[in-house]
């Protein structure tokens, strides 16, 4: 049967569709089936095409994708950058065109490089290649990933195998196999049903529990963040964060305070943590995010403790215009968005050890630190249990907040590990070792949420190894479909 022959504007028209359809695969959606779907609209009629409309096709996914799914960034734009309409717009197109010119590029590279043999192999290790890249380069954006949404589908256990990215490579692998299926290639069914029957052989579990379970109160402080570093929103999240824990009356093991919960340096604040710290019970542990700033003018996005807490947590992958500013020599000054609401933060060293409360060992991620599933299992292989603070705040009431939530339901489900989650208005949940939320806070209100956690000894595949395997595989996928030589 011939290929799929579609007009360059049709073609665009639906990779636009199919990035929406990615964006619905996320929260709140969870249309997680849509994934295979969005990638085979992508690779429909691909070989018809020439590198630079292959470019443009990608582009338009890219358009579609980040249009729909990360456009949040308005809100922080505009609402919290204190920029103007038409700015912010700007910006945010800005933003979004950039990111688009990842699946551009993949695609374009895609049709250079490989030709029509095993292509429907070649294709889906491309499209994880582009994950990967999109991953690290201008320090990475891993947000939106294919395989994301998989965290409640059939596919779920291959995450503990793999992680997040042989999720991908397996949606994508389904959607180029069923455009061949469409093509009346029967042979596509058998891997198909390969991929989405082998996770019934696979283990329930991967990890046991450590110990007895914990007793936890995460608190939501639900600040009003246009007031929150003035003196009156100083005022405001000590008294309020200082009631929310003395109300614990059932003495729990543990007490968390979300990101950067006491808008001021942890010098400033250790008045108002030492009267918290004396109202404790001796056997309760408090974990807060923090800001730090040492003694040679450094300053640190933290995580500490009070009571019986070992160590302490700074953050080493940090969000650009949000807590440092590229090119600041060059952008400093000239619009508000461009200047930083604090002095720039510095990332904290790699390998940080986890750190030791309640009891157990806890890794950390704050933020958005949380969307790197290799940063997280480098956490989780020493940690018996996962922490991430985090002030979504910025989202407003996008649906940025329930997109990250899902990422960290992944990292739970990847390294078998129990997530701690607690933020500043939402979503403040506990995650079970599978990815499911046993407990969770309303948004945007005041709230103490109490549960339990059980620490967790084990590791996973992805635990062991992280995402490397499954890069290696995506390269070697692609080999098949290289042309060795090119047409005269």
């Amino acid at each position: 049967m011939p290929a799929f022959r579609l007009s360059p504007a049709v073609g665009c028209l639906l990779a636009a569709a199919a990035g929406i359809l990615t964006t619905l695969t996320a929260s709140p959606f969870e249309l997680w089936w849509l994934g295979p779907v969005a990638a085979g609209l992508i690779y429909l009629g691909i070989h018809t095409l020439t590198p630079g409309q292959a470019a443009l096709r990608g582009w338009s996914y890219g358009l579609g994708l980040f249009g729909s799914g990360a456009s949040w960034v308005y809100v922080s734009i505009h609402d919290y950058g204190y920029t103007g309409v038409p700015l912010a717009l700007l910006l945010t197109v800005l933003f979004v065109a950039g990111l688009a010119l990842f699946p551009a590029v993949t695609l374009w590279l895609y049709r250079r490089l490989t030709g029509p043999r095993l292509a429907w192999l070649s294709f889906a290790g491309a499209w994880v290649l582009g994950e990967w890249l999109r991953t690290w380069l201008f320090t990475g954006f891993p947000w939106l990933l294919l395989g994301t949404s998989q965290v409640d589908s059939p596919l779920a256990p291959w995450a503990p195998v793999g992680g997040v990215y042989l999720l991908s490579l397996i949606t994508a692998l389904t959607g180029s196999l069923g455009v061949e299926l469409l093509r009346r290639r029967w042979w596509a069914a058998l891997p198909v049903a390969a991929l989405w029957l082998v996770p019934l052989a696979l283990p329930a579990q991967w990890t046991s529990p450590a110990g007895e379970p914990l007793r936890v109160a995460l608190l939501q402080g639900n600040l009003d963040q246009a007031i929150k570093w003035t003196a009156e929103g100083q005022r405001e999240a000590a008294n309020r964060y200082s009631e929310l824990t003395r109300a614990q009356a059932d003495d729990p093991d543990l007490i968390v305070w979300p990101e950067a919960a006491l808008p001021m340096f942890e010098r400033e604040a250790r008045p108002i943590l030492e009267r918290v710290q004396s109202n404790l019970a001796p056997d309760t542990a408090l974990l807060t995010g923090i800001l730090q700033r040492d003694g040679e003018g450094l300053y640190y996005n933290s995580v500490i403790g009070l009571g019986e807490v070992e160590g302490e947590y700074r953050k080493t992958h940090l969000v650009p215009f949000g807590e440092y500013l590229p090119l600041e020599s060059l952008l400093a000054g000239t619009i508000a968005f461009f200047d930083l609401p604090m002095p720039a933060m510095t990332p904290g060293p790699e390998g940080q050890a986890p750190l030791r409360a309640a009891g157990t060992t806890i890794g950390n991620a704050i933020c958005y630190e949380i969307i790197y599933a290799d940063r997280v299992a480098a956490q989780a292989r020493h940690a018996a249990l996962l922490l991430t603070v985090s002030n979504d705040t910025w989202f407003g009431r996008s649906i940025g907040p329930l997109q990250h939530l899902q990422m960290a339901r992944l990292r739970a489900l990847e390294n078998g590990r129990q997530v701690i989650r607690a933020t500043s208005n939402g979503v403040t949940a506990i995650i079970d070792e599978r990815g499911h939320i046993t407990a969770r806070a309303p948004q945007f209100e005041i709230a103490s949420l109490a549960g339990e956690v059980t620490p967790m000894q084990g590791l996973t595949p992805f635990t062991r190894t992280g995402s490397w395997p499954t890069w290696l595989l995506a390269a070697l996928l692609v080999l098949p479909g290289l042309r060795l030589r090119r047409k005269p």
